[in-house]
């Protein structure tokens, strides 16, 4: 009988006799290695092996009459039944029919006396695409030797008892001795010396799949697994990997705290060591290979038709990357987006502590620090409990939790895992919530605020609302979102809409690069030595100081861009003001004293200005990388506060001196309709740019001559005075004639039903709303059309 049989002769078909996990390898070892996709090559012992050893040992019965004695209900002798499972599976002898054949299938696969392998458990059930296992049953790294090997793949059978998978296959509608455990036995890829990540091609919180999302740290990627570590997070768009462009679009530097790597122990073959300043400063792997994964991971979905998460690590001694596993991603792939639960927190303190939010969600409870299985006798129904990282034993008790606050992990650790599938929200890697929380204290965990999480102290108020994107009504009038927060695009994409109306790239610089950009110019000239030490240490990774503002804002526009593709995202280039960009770090070098700098030097007087023109280059060469390098030609590009037609030309021939002219690769440059000059002079802007977008802010208090922040006449700041209207007629007119798109950005179309319709009646092409009043606006516009069709 064959008990042994190598990749090359596996397929994805072979699920009964070597599991889901060594199926999926072998597939991918014969129909992906030809693609120069790299797969360790390994040998699967099959299901009938376990059979056997089953058979030879004579525990069938026993094992039977040991699992009928479960208390399938409430689960309380579950710990003893496991026991005594495990005990009779170790007890047994590996069958020399077995032993002989694993002995001469390693003969084959190593090159030497200290290869090392990597003894992976593979059930016959796992893996399917409405059952994981993931994290079930045991897997061994590092084992050297025929004996060692063996004694694995008999612990990977003990495995199979853990109480955590003998729970799985209750909750899961699997016979226990129905499911039989495959091994595999793969060549270890020494990425102890290199480094290791999981990959899924799919945002694995908001399900958005024109992504491939990799994570990565420094060691063997058991530590990304278990969330003992705050990982390097890519994003890459599937789209721009399928053109042959440049794909990735986004990067973040993780703590990554420890590395896992090889031990000369037996007993223990591997240990968990502390990463260098050094490692944690730096990203674990390349650019270059992080477009590599990509484009291994955009195949491997290819080929298997549907979101995968896989697992891949870098050999630190070669260089070589490999892709290790690969199964069906099991929590998105059967979701239907046709609604969605809003959360709003009405009242919110200082947080206690955050991290990275997973899922969408707010809850209240009682803390319940976990340290072990020894815990779990404390944790109560809807309990929030916090640990340091969660493992797969806990997975029992973890149903019992509203939420799950971790020190250490990522998006892809296992407390993000089993919060996505058990349908809880999860704040990870906070780094101290252990600390900063104890026993029995009443706290609020918000998921609902962006891409952090938060944790506060006691039970604050909030809002929960179900929005069926089927009830929302299709409009001519397009809706569209205004935008700062590039980590909330993917979300919102989800949302009825027509693009992006306004992204605002002062957010990014102030969120993301927080450095003014001619202190970045200027570098080697700044005047300040605390200023320049600050830059130094945000730049650390940089030679070239300009570069970090450049990848930083064309991958955060990209990140948008991605979102929305292929509809329109309209990018405003930088409008802040003296006073906002003196707060830049570096900024007060660069910046005059105005006594008004509302109306001072912003926007478009800054562009071709000797003292930002450079600053500007920066932002030109950004937004290139953008549409030109990254394919993005959805992003146009928009013009704020520009005042007269010779200052328009001017930023037109500068932007085109910094690689970005009007027309080239479909290039289109908006400009805002903000000051009363363009929409006097509409006409004539119509000529130099290709659309308009009115800012109702400014365009409201320079038609009234009110400043908006002033507390004494705010009352008069009114976006339907008359004068106000007669504007915006005039202007929307004027476009309409010139064969020019125009839109309108600002609050009161989504709080005042009659301005909508106003707008509605004057033909505007599109409404931009934020994120939380686009709904409200969509009735609005909705209503002002129905409207118009009854009159007509």
């Amino acid at each position: 009988m064959t008990f042994c049989i190598p990749f090359s002769q596996i397929r994805n078909t072979d699920v009964a006799s070597v599991g889901g996990k060594n199926a999926s390898l072998g597939e991918m070892f014969n129909q992906l290695s030809p693609l120069g996709i790299n797969i360790p090559d390994g040998f699967a012992v099959t299901a009938a092996a376990y059979w056997h050893f089953v058979d030879q040992n004579g525990l069938k019965d026993k094992l039977s009459q040991t699992l009928a004695q479960l208390d399938t209900v409430h689960l309380r002798n579950l710990p003893e039944v496991g026991s005594k499972c495990r005990e009779l599976i170790a007890s047994g002898s590996m069958p020399d029919a077995i032993s002989q054949q694993v002995r001469q299938s390693l003969a084959l696969l190593s090159h030497h006396e200290e290869q090392s392998f990597a003894v992976r458990s593979s059930a016959t059930a796992e893996d399917l695409p409405t059952a994981s296992f993931a994290g079930q049953h045991d897997s061994f790294l590092n084992i050297q030797g025929e004996e060692a090997v063996i004694a694995a793949i008999q612990r990977c059978y003990v495995s199979l008892f853990n109480n955590r998978a003998i729970k799985y296959r209750l909750d899961n509608g699997f016979e226990h001795m129905h499911v039989a455990l495959s091994v595999g036995v793969q060549r270890m890829v020494r990425s102890d010396k290199g480094s290791a990540g999981v990959a899924f091609t799919l945002d694995p919180e908001s399900g958005f799949d024109k992504v491939i999302y990799i994570t990565s740290a420094w060691g063997l990627g058991e530590n990304i697994v278990q969330g003992a570590v705050n990982p390097d997070e890519f994003y890459l768009f599937k789209p721009s990997i399928a053109q042959g462009r440049k794909a990735l679009i986004s990067r973040k530097l993780g703590a990554k705290e420890n590395k896992m790597v090889y031990s000369r122990g037996t007993e223990r073959p591997i240990a968990n060591i502390a990463t260098s300043p050094q490692e944690r400063g730096t990203y674990s792997i390349t650019h270059t290979d992080v477009e590599t994964l990509g484009r291994w991971c955009y195949a491997i979905e290819q080929h298997y038709q549907m979101p995968m998460d896989i697992e891949w690590a870098k050999d630190g001694i070669t260089g070589e990357l490999f892709i290790v596993q690969a199964r069906p991603e099991t929590v998105h792939r059967q979701k239907q987006n046709i609604s969605v639960k809003e959360y709003t927190l009405l009242s919110k303190t200082a947080p206690l502590c955050k991290g990275k939010a997973v899922g969408n969600a707010i809850s209240s409870g009682r803390v319940c620090i976990v340290r072990s299985l020894a815990d779990a006798g404390k944790v109560q129904q809807g309990d929030i409990i916090v640990a340091d990282i969660t493992n797969p034993d806990w997975n029992a008790l973890l149903r019992k939790a509203v939420c799950i606050v971790t020190n250490k992990g990522g998006r892809t650790s296992h407390a993000s895992i089993v919060a996505r599938e058990l349908g809880i929200h999860a704040v990870v890697g906070t780094g101290d919530a252990t600390e900063k929380l104890h026993d029995g204290r009443i706290i609020t965990v918000s998921c609902a605020e962006g891409d952090e999480g938060y944790v506060y102290d006691g039970k604050l108020e909030w809002e929960e609302k179900v929005i069926d994107f089927q009830q929302i009504p299709a409009t001519h009038t397009q809706p569209m979102f205004i935008l700062a927060d590039p980590d909330r695009a993917f979300k919102l994409s989800r949302y009825p809409n027509e693009g992006v109306g306004l992204l605002r790239m002062e957010f990014i610089i102030t969120n993301s690069i927080r450095v003014h950009p001619m202190a970045l110019v200027k570098y080697d000239e700044l005047p300040d030595y605390k200023d320049k030490k600050a830059i130094e240490a945000i730049t650390a990774q940089y030679s070239d100081k300009k570069k970090y503002f450049t990848e930083k804002l064309s991958e955060a526009v990209a990140m948008v861009a991605a979102a929305f593709y292929p509809k329109d995202v309209i990018v405003r280039m930088s409008d802040f003001k003296t006073n906002e960009y003196a707060q830049l770090i570096g900024g007060k070098a660069f910046e005059p004293e105005e006594e008004n700098p509302m109306l001072g030097f912003r926007g478009a007087s800054r562009y071709y200005h000797e003292r930002y023109r450079e600053g500007f280059g920066l932002e030109c060469e950004a937004m290139r990388i953008v549409r030109d390098e990254m394919g993005f030609t959805n992003v146009k590009l928009m013009i704020p506060f520009c005042r007269t037609i010779a200052e328009g030309k001017k930023v037109l021939a500068t932007m085109k001196s910094y690689g970005l002219e009007r027309g080239k690769n479909g290039l289109e440059v908006y400009v805002m309709a903000e000051v009363p000059s363009n929409v006097i002079l509409a006409k004539e802007f119509a000529e130099i740019f290709d659309g308009f977008s009115i800012g109702s802010n400014d365009l409201t208090q320079l038609t009234l001559g009110i400043d908006r922040d002033s507390a004494i006449i705010n009352d008069l700041f009114d976006e339907n005075n008359e004068a106000v209207k007669a504007m915006l007629s005039l202007v929307i007119q004027t476009a309409k004639r010139a064969g020019r798109k125009i839109g309108l950005c600002g609050q009161a179309p989504s709080d005042h039903p009659a301005f909508a319709q106003f707008l509605v009646e004057q033909g505007i092409d599109s409404i931009s709303f934020t994120p939380d009043a686009l709904l409200r606006g969509i009735e609005n516009i909705s209503a002002a059309e129905q409207k118009i069709v009854q009159t007509v």
